[in-house]
C-alpha cells in the first residue's frame, strides 16, 4: 500500500530537508504555507511513498529538520537549558501520514 506523507517544516530548514529527500531518491512536491499563532512562513512537503520506504523517508525528515544552535559563553540561560534537557539541536517538523487508496500518474 502507498502512503502520503505531509511534512510541515520551518521555512529556514525546508531546503535542507528537500535536498536530503531528493538525494535519497524520493520525489516531493512542496508549497509555501503560513500558519501558527505568528503566521510564520513554512513549507509543506508532500511525499508519496510505499509502506516499505515510509520509515526511511521519516528518518530523513527527522534527521534533516534540525539546526545546530550556537551559544555565547555569557548566555548562561540557554546553556543551563541545554544541560538540563540534553537537547543539542532545535527545530522540527510536523508530520501527517495517511493511506492512499489510489495513486495514478499521467
Amino acid at each position: 500500500m502507498n502512503k502520503m506523507v505531509m511534512a510541515v517544516i520551518p521555512h529556514d530548514e525546508a531546503e535542507h530537508v528537500l535536498d536530503a529527500l531528493i538525494n535519497a531518491g524520493f520525489s516531493a512536491t512542496f508549497m509555501e504555507t503560513k500558519g501558527g499563532m505568528l503566521r510564520q512562513s513554512q513549507y509543506s512537503l508532500f511525499i508519496a511513498v510505499s509502506t516499505e520506504t515510509l520509515d526511511n523517508a521519516l528518518d530523513i525528515i527527522k534527521n534533516s529538520c534540525k539546526i545546530d544552535i550556537a551559544l555565547d559563553e555569557d548566555d548562561l540561560t540557554k546553556q543551563e537549558i541545554l544541560e538540563n534537557s540534553g537537547a543539542q539541536k532545535l527545530g522540527g517538523a510536523v508530520i501527517f501520514v495517511w493511506d492512499l487508496d489510489r495513486l495514478e500518474t499521467y
